[in-house]
């Protein structure tokens, strides 16, 4: 049996998290996550020597992860499993309180989930580096090979779409809520 390479090694610790929330934030399923940053990681084991250091390895390792993530979502109208996550079974035996905030938390996450799945991929992209992974307008442009302009562009489209996808949603749930009563 080989020992991994310590070089690889400190990469794969150093940036595992960061990949592993790269891929949730751009739409990878938390069932599907372990898998893809594995295919993240075997990507960037073999094109590690062809890496020149002109960005920072955040930024090549994202990219990479883009990749992944997009082929996941495009291939995700094939996919017809069931997810039966034991973490979450696991849930059910707790409190009932601490149940209900899980479900709530979970179900808020979906929501956010939902609505980013709706965004066109430019502008979803630019709006998970700037909102959620607190990225700079030039950082992201550098980042995604495009102009700080084109990058407002999009994050000012994205948190339109976002924001009434909120508004929505509030407004169906209170239409569903008055149902009720």
């Amino acid at each position: 049996m080989s020992t991994p390479d310590p070089e690889f090694r400190a990469l794969y610790d150093a940036h595992f998290n960061f990949v592993w929330c790269s891929l949730r934030r751009l739409g990878v399923r938390e069932a599907d996550v372990l898998d893809l940053a594995q295919k993240v990681f075997l990507t960037a084991h073999v094109k590690l020597p062809e890496f020149e250091g002109r960005s920072l390895l955040t930024t090549w390792l994202f990219g990479i992860c883009q990749r992944v993530a997009s082929d996941y979502r495009r291939s995700a109208r094939f996919r017809r499993e069931v997810t039966t996550d034991a973490a979450e079974m696991d849930l059910y035996g707790g409190a009932s309180e601490e149940l209900a905030q899980n479900a709530e938390s979970r179900q808020r996450a979906q929501v956010a989930e939902a609505i980013l799945n709706k965004l066109p991929e430019p502008q979803r992209l630019v709006f998970v580096l700037f909102e959620l992974e607190e990225k700079s307008g030039q950082e992201i442009a550098d980042l995604l090979g495009i102009s700080v302009g084109t990058v407002r562009s999009r994050l000012r489209l994205a948190r339109e779409t976002f924001s009434r996808e909120v508004k929505r949603l509030a407004l169906a749930q209170d239409a569903s809520r008055k149902e009720a009563v």
